[in-house]
């Protein structure tokens, strides 16, 4: 059987169970998802757990270049703020094929590292001068391209950028190739729809953020989108940064997610990426909607954002998924341990992300994470059941940090044991082989292009 799998343990929806057969159609959606199971002759069996593939559900995939090279203190005090700015920077250098060939090899490294999938919050649009390419989607496609070579699954989210701030601030030199009106970024969904349909990537948006989005212009292209796709994924940054909520307040008398709230149609199609500073009714009103936070543990860490309430979301019932963001790390297993040990840092206690259902925390926080992260996708993502996605990875049995251990404990030892040392051995992607050995076919070449183009970005990068 070619279209199947036979697992002597993978973690399925409801927790682990043995000996599973999985099996999938020709386009890759699960057909079977049978325990106890005896497994028909012919059928690969896996040498390590089966764990469902994790959703990415915030990438911005040209940072992954710049990831390290801002570890140094400046004039003053560094900041999220102080970091944009070197990033703005930066990314006013990229061409094209840079892009094209930074996002390739993230996208190998995101699968070697367990997800999956990804949603890519695409801001970068015009060329270096602000003005658009002559076929206006040239950035966009070039990340379609780094998917659909790679294999990984893609939420594509063009983003809405208008102001550089509260009350329609006009945008400065730093964003010019990330600004568009209303009209041209409806006209480029309506240019990506079928290119991404073509791929079985799906098409979403996302408005940057109430500080560049204003009121009226977030209402009509919210408008525009519904008339495209009712159905599409909604993005937006919130509540990152204390200065942020700060300028909501100056602005409009609200935090940022009680204005978003009373002012916009949230609902289990949106993410709310960071959501970091919510009061207590914004974490029992957002959690309401069935709108997803979209955390990002190791970017949220690395620019001193702050700690979510992890504790007040699940309390009011809040869904939830991990990105890797500006992909400082990109380690889906280590977005979940950065998770619990924020939360262990702030509350003193330990395996908060345990609950009743499953006592074991890498368990529990894997299961969560891949719900959330492929409600935030917009695709059949939600793990190891019939009319999902065969989208799956296996655990190496052994590597040092699992061998000889039970499947839960092999899964509790790869989020917090295994010492930045990939513990996958191989990933599916709707049933296609994408990762074997713990390394993708285009390892070697895709990491050659990137550090190419990396070089080739400092060596043209003003000082």
């Amino acid at each position: 059987m070619t279209n199947a799998l036979f697992a002597q343990d993978a973690l399925l929806p409801a927790g682990w169970s043995k000996n599973v057969l999985l099996t999938w159609n020709d386009a890759g959606q699960l057909t079977q998802v049978q325990a106890d199971a005896q497994p028909p002759a012919g059928t690969p069996t896996a040498s390590g757990p089966i764990v469902p593939g994790m959703p990415n559900l915030h990438s911005h995939a040209f940072q992954r270049a710049f990831a390290g090279l801002t570890e140094f203190r400046g004039s003053g005090e560094d900041s999220f703020w102080s970091w944009r700015s070197l990033m703005y920077r930066f990314a006013a250098q990229l061409s094209p094929q840079q892009v094209e060939a930074i996002a390739t090899w993230l996208y190998v490294e995101m699968l070697e590292a367990g997800y999956t999938s990804v949603c890519e919050f695409h801001y970068l649009h015009h060329d270096r001068d602000g003005r658009p390419y002559a076929d206006d989607a040239e950035l966009a496609l070039a990340l379609l391209r780094a998917a659909e070579r790679t294999g990984i699954g893609l939420t594509l989210l063009p983003v809405l950028y208008q102001a550089s701030g509260f009350g329609g601030q006009p945008p400065n030199a730093g964003q010019c190739r990330f600004v568009r009106s209303t009209e041209s970024m409806l006209r480029l969904l309506e240019r990506l729809r079928p290119a991404c349909e073509s791929q079985g990537a799906r098409l979403g948006l996302a408005p940057h953020s109430l500080r560049a989005v204003a009121p009226e212009a977030l209402r009509d292209v919210l408008a525009g989108l519904d008339a495209i796709d009712a159905t599409a994924p909604i993005h937006i940054h919130i509540a990152e940064q204390t200065a942020e909520i700060e300028a909501c307040l100056a602005w409009s008398g609200q935090r940022p997610v009680a204005w978003l709230l009373d002012h916009a149609p949230v609902d289990a199609r949106w993410c709310l990426v960071h959501a970091t500073h919510m009061d207590a009714d914004e974490y029992r009103r957002a959690a309401a909607t069935g709108a997803v936070a979209g955390l990002c543990p190791t970017t949220e860490a690395n620019l001193g954002d702050g700690l979510f309430d992890f504790g007040a979301w699940r309390a009011s019932g809040g869904r939830w998924g991990v990105g890797s963001d500006s992909h400082a790390c990109v380690n889906a297993a280590e977005e979940l341990l950065m998770l619990e040990y924020g939360q262990r840092l702030a509350t003193r206690q330990r395996n908060i992300g345990a609950d009743a259902d499953q006592p074991c925390v890498a368990t529990a926080l894997t299961l969560a994470a891949v719900q959330g992260g492929a409600q935030a996708s917009g695709r059949a993502v939600a793990g190891l059941a019939v009319g999902q996605q065969a989208d799956f990875v296996m655990l190496d049995a052994s590597h040092p940090a699992l061998a000889g251990l039970g499947a839960t404990d092999m899964l509790s030892s790869h989020v917090f044991a295994s010492h930045r040392g990939n513990a996958i051995a191989a990933a599916w992607v709707a049933g296609q082989p994408r990762v074997a050995g713990g390394r993708h076919p285009l390892h070697h070449d895709a990491a050659a292009a990137f550090v190419a183009a990396r070089n080739q970005l400092l060596t043209d990068s003003p000082s």
